[in-house]
């Protein structure tokens, strides 16, 4: 495929299908799977994290394994697919924590050689826009899963239901790329040759896996807080939308910005707006803060993906896939970390509040970090 849009669309749907359904359609079935399966905070939180403890194990799969991008991005498309059909089954909390786990393995291959794979042919083009319209993909993903939710919910269908319809969506965007990423130019020996780590490359791996942290305990629990403040689904269901919504659209613009100023300096732009969204529940309770919070976080999570990856391919070059994988490990590694410390400051009273305010420090610790060269 040589046409630029062709590329960017291509990659759009496949982090759409990887990320927006295989990452984060857990975050609006929670409140659903809470209503009909009974499913407890503590117990979400250890399926949340069952999904980051297998995207960790993806991300460092992906670095070190001698596999083709095409290849690597058809398996994880399948395995997504599969993964979330068969969450339709209960079969308990260990069977969907195997599943869940399953899906952050799979949605973190297809993250990382998506964006090698796109990147690699959109570069040479220097089109901007383009990586904004493939990163689009991930928060188009997240508003799609989330209004199908919003629908199911006033349905008063089950979260099974919800399962499995996102899982045949899956599976049908998967057959429908299949053909689509058969170039496999580049990709072997971008990933062959050994890698030379540097501070500056050090440092990108730790602010990518602030971010992690900083943004994973409002993008599991920003539903389940809405749903705390107004109970109809009506309502609180638009939260993750909304979220999504941002996500998709401030890809688009910021894609221009970054384009004049830098992705650098995007980048620590991005961390400032994402730790004020973070704790703006805690500043302004209520749902005007968890809205606020959507926006600000939603307008700047994937935004942080695109120009963090870019980066990466700036910093590292030909070497680009090892350092995504290793901030993308990262990355994983702060998002396991964040739902426990929601258990931990609920244990002792404090709610949300407390962990929101400890990611809120991390962002900011984040992008200092980025400031250094």
């Amino acid at each position: 495929m040589r046409n630029g849009l062709g590329i960017a669309l291509a990659g759009l749907a496949a982090l759409a299908v990887a990320m927006g359904i295989g990452r984060f359609a857990f975050t609006p079935l929670l409140p659903m799977m809470q209503q009909d399966a009974g499913l407890s905070v503590a117990a979400g939180g250890w399926l949340a994290s069952a999904n980051y403890v297998g995207y960790l194990a993806g991300a460092l799969w992906a670095g070190a394994a001698r596999v083709d991008a095409a290849t690597a991005i058809r398996a994880g498309l399948a395995g997504t697919g599969a993964a979330t059909l068969a969450m339709a089954y209960d079969g308990g909390l260990a069977y969907w924590a195997l599943l869940r786990a399953a899906a952050g393995v799979t949605s973190a291959w297809v993250l990382i050689h998506t964006s090698a794979w796109c990147l690699e042919r959109l570069a040479p083009l220097n089109r901007p826009i383009l990586p904004g319209v493939l990163f689009t993909g991930v928060g188009a993903g997240v508003a799609a899963a989330g209004l199908l939710c919003v629908v199911l919910m006033a349905s008063h269908l089950r979260s099974s239901t919800a399962w499995l319809a996102l899982g045949l969506v899956a599976a049908a965007m998967t057959a429908l790329l299949w053909r689509v990423f058969d170039d496999r130019r580049g990709q072997g020996a971008a990933t062959a040759a050994p890698h030379r780590w540097t501070r500056e490359q050090a440092r990108l791996v730790v602010a990518y896996g602030t971010y992690g942290f900083g943004y994973i305990i409002p993008a599991t629990f920003l539903p389940v807080m809405a749903k705390e403040i107004v109970s109809d689904p009506a309502v609180f269901g638009w939260a993750w939308p909304a979220f999504g919504t941002a996500a998709a659209l401030s890809t688009l613009g910021v894609s221009l910005i970054a384009g004049r100023f830098g992705n650098r300096a995007s980048w620590v732009g991005c961390h400032l707006v994402m730790a004020f969204g973070v704790a703006a529940p805690v500043l302004w309770p209520g749902l005007g803060g968890i809205v606020l919070a959507a926006v600000c976080v939603g307008g700047t999570f994937v935004v942080m993906t695109m120009v963090g990856l870019q980066v990466a391919r700036e910093v590292a070059g030909g070497q680009a896939p090892r350092l995504m994988a290793a901030m993308t490990a990262a990355f994983a590694v702060g998002q396991i970390a964040g739902p426990p410390s929601v258990s931990l400051f609920a244990g002792a009273g404090g709610g949300f509040s407390g962990a929101l305010l400890v990611a809120c420090g991390a962002l900011l610790v984040g992008a200092v970090l980025l400031l250094k060269r």
